[in-house]
């Protein structure tokens, strides 16, 4: 008797582990793993580094930015004249990707549809879209798309998930709120609209991946109220292909089946913003840092702030040094041009980077932290120190425990004077070799 009741807890004891292996078993198999391709995909993403953001759409006709359609308390019924007088005759998609490339870019992210809800795609869901709607009757995300993979950029769809036009976008969220729908709608349908779309984007065209934006109108609501299910809308882009990478604009850390991770106005963990993601949220996943050429996203009439050519360009080694992309936005306007001014600054951007963009391009970050007088980016034991603020002709890096093969001016290749403290090195700056731009050391390690 008591050896059957041992073998019984013993069976019993085999059967309860089993169990407990093949259900955690079934839940490691339900978790996102990136495909090869994927990967393969994410390495060409950090490889690129600088990108070119354009927030396009029939708001541009009003000239007040993208927000215009809440910033002004427009309700649906007087927003929807728009589209008839979008047409923009001067759009030429390989003018466009031509600039990109020439500014140095290695691939373009556009608006598909922004929080009016207006695609600016051929959607078959909603006939509130470029190709039905307005006189010009063109989808210019094909047109460029098409453009990009024969340039030979990469290409990828910003598609808000927020929404101010769609009836069933219930709860409405923090923003919108004036735009005229009645207090009722079912998510659920929304979010298949929603999905209906991306997938359209994900078939039919010649693209990437997608950056998502919007999440956040929902993250006061209480819990249970509202779910975004973002495991099924990924699951659905990495359905169609593996490759395709997601990355979502949420302002926390990193979702299941995301593929890089964006910081918005900000270099990653800095959040000077008040609103972009804090340092405690960085996961493991590739970066990006976007930012506006001037002060607004989309076209604005008024809007004069446009950043200097020493900005941007410190803005994209600033971002590398992090290891994070830098996307760059432009607004063109309704007619189908980018600002004069705009074109003028990233041509010299372009400039600067065919000169010095061999320091940039392939990197990842390097071993000296970012700091105020600059930053550091690596390629193996090659190490170039970006020196953009330097204090007195001096610059002191504390933690320094490299050995040093050579040190030198990448303008001149002569070599610089640096003395050796205890973990630390103290680098001393000719006059004659410093460049306002930025000053490039080449560092080689043993």
């Amino acid at each position: 008797m008591r050896t059957t009741i041992i073998s019984s807890k013993i069976i019993r004891s085999f059967v309860f582990y089993f169990i407990l292996i093949l259900s955690t078993n079934n839940l490691i198999s339900q978790h996102y793993i990136p495909s090869v391709q994927n990967l393969e995909a994410r390495k060409q993403f950090q490889d690129d580094k600088f990108g070119m953001f354009i927030h396009w759409g029939v708001y541009s006709i009003l000239g007040d930015g993208e927000w215009v359609m809440n910033n002004q308390g427009i309700p649906i019924n007087i927003y929807e004249k728009l589209p008839a007088m979008f047409n923009p005759i001067d759009f030429n998609a390989q003018e466009w990707v031509s600039f990109a490339k020439s500014a140095g870019m290695n691939y373009i992210t556009i608006t598909s549809k922004h929080h009016d809800g207006f695609a600016m795609f051929d959607s078959k869901v909603s006939d509130y879209n470029i190709v039905d709607a307005t006189p010009y009757g063109k989808d210019v995300i094909k047109e460029l798309a098409d453009e990009c993979a024969k340039q030979g950029l990469r290409f990828y769809v910003y598609y808000s998930q927020l929404d101010w036009h769609h009836p069933d976008y219930f709860p409405r969220g923090r923003t919108g709120l004036k735009s005229g729908r009645p207090e009722s709608g079912n998510w659920d349908n929304y979010l298949k609209y929603q999905n209906a779309q991306i997938k359209e984007l994900a078939e039919n065209y010649k693209i990437n991946g997608f950056w998502f934006d919007g999440w956040w109108d929902q993250e006061n609501q209480p819990k249970g109220v509202t779910d975004w299910n973002l495991e099924e809308t990924y699951k659905i882009i990495h359905g169609v292909n593996s490759a395709l990478l997601v990355g979502n604009n949420h302002h926390v850390a990193p979702f299941e089946g995301e593929d890089f991770q964006m910081f918005e106005k900000d270099l990653p963990g800095s959040n000077t913003t008040g609103f972009a993601t804090s340092a405690e949220d960085i996961g493991n996943l590739p970066m990006e840092t976007c930012e506006t050429i001037n002060h607004s996203w989309g076209f604005n009439l008024q809007d004069s702030k446009h950043k200097s050519v020493k900005t941007l360009v410190q803005y994209v080694v600033r971002a590398a040094g992090y290891g994070a992309n830098f996307l760059l936005n432009v607004g063109p306007m309704p007619n189908g041009k980018i600002q004069n001014e705009h074109i003028q600054n990233l041509k010299e951007v372009g400039n600067w980077l065919k000169e010095n963009g061999f320091t940039i391009y392939g990197t990842s970050k390097g071993p000296i932290p970012p700091s105020e007088w600059g930053v550091s980016v690596q390629k193996e034991n090659l190490i170039y120190i970006h020196i953009l603020d330097p204090k007195e002709n001096t610059v002191f890096i504390n933690n320094f425990n490299l050995k040093i093969k050579s040190l030198k001016y990448l303008n001149s290749n002569k070599l610089v004077d640096f003395e050796t403290l205890k973990n630390a090195i103290v680098i001393h700056l000719e006059e004659d070799q410093i460049v306002d731009m930025d000053t490039i050391l080449e560092l080689i390690i043993e």
